[in-house]
């Protein structure tokens, strides 16, 4: 059977049943569709961000009721004193840290003739450094303990493409999945490393980069799979390679754009295209 929307978790057994798994950015959007899936499937989501759930922010999936509430802990993912306080704290709370999902990101539209140097070191801090900080204060705990632990980096089909209004978004997550394969081999076997390449995804948020629901829907219909992707679609690749399944899979990049963009070429060309 072959399905277009996302399947949840039901009773799919992955084998995460009590991993403790922090999700940064865990309170709204994609990280608390990823929390969600994680929910779902027995583990325990430790979600963190500079603002607290509330008011609003856990909204994960349109027309979906809310998530669950899950452990908060406030922290600038940016800053490693506040990582390493937070990591402490959920392995002194839990005694072990099993995953990691680094999703704290994005950028605003800003064309880089016009955006100040400040703006763009934050861009990169944000998408860049501080899953370095993550995963290195991560790393420190998995490493030693038994069954270590994984990570996966939430990353963007921008770093495989031109990025243009999101330049140092591009770059960054560029740099992301290269940081993902060096690390791979750095910390294997006992930590492995994996990032997910992230084409549209519809989020509360959608309406600040392609306008109202036919906007939405017309970036859809550029999608060959005819939709955007859902905070749910991320949240089952994520927990896939969070999985045992998912054992000999490190240093790799898993695709989920909904078979990516159809070349411009084929529309601006003269000749028949339709087959």
């Amino acid at each position: 059977m072959t399905t277009t929307r996302p399947v949840t978790s039901g009773t799919v057994d992955l084998g995460l049943s009590g991993a403790v798994v922090l999700v940064t950015g865990g309170a709204r959007g994609v990280g608390a569709g990823i929390a969600s899936v994680l929910a779902g499937l027995g583990a325990v989501p430790v979600i963190c961000g500079r603002t607290a759930p509330g008011a609003g922010n856990e909204v994960s999936e349109p027309n979906q009721p809310r998530p669950a509430p899950h452990e908060f802990h406030a922290c600038d993912v940016r800053d490693s004193d506040a990582v390493a306080t937070m990591i402490a704290a959920i392995v002194e709370k839990h005694g072990r840290l099993d995953g990691v999902v680094n999703n704290a990101g994005g950028s605003p539209f800003a064309l880089a003739a016009d955006a100040s140097d400040n703006f763009a070191r934050k861009i990169i801090e944000l998408n860049l450094v501080a899953p370095l900080v993550v995963a290195r204060a991560a790393h420190a705990v998995m490493a030693g303990q038994d069954g270590g632990g994984a990570i996966v980096n939430v990353s963007s089909v921008s770093g495989h493409r031109p990025s243009p209004g999101t330049s140092a978004y591009g770059a960054s997550k560029a740099g992301l999945d290269n940081l993902t394969e060096s690390l791979a081999v750095e910390w294997a076997p006992t930590v492995r490393l994996n990032s997910v390449v992230c084409g549209p995804i519809e989020t509360e948020l959608s309406h600040l980069h392609y306008g109202d629901a036919d906007g939405v829907a017309a970036v859809g219909a550029t999608i060959p799979m005819g939709r955007l992707a859902s905070p749910a679609d991320v949240g089952n690749a994520v927990a896939f390679l969070l999985s045992p399944l998912a054992a000999y899979i490190t240093g790799s990049t898993l695709t989920l754009h909904g078979g990516g963009e159809k070349p411009a070429f084929l529309d601006a060309a003269n000749a028949d295209n339709s087959v």
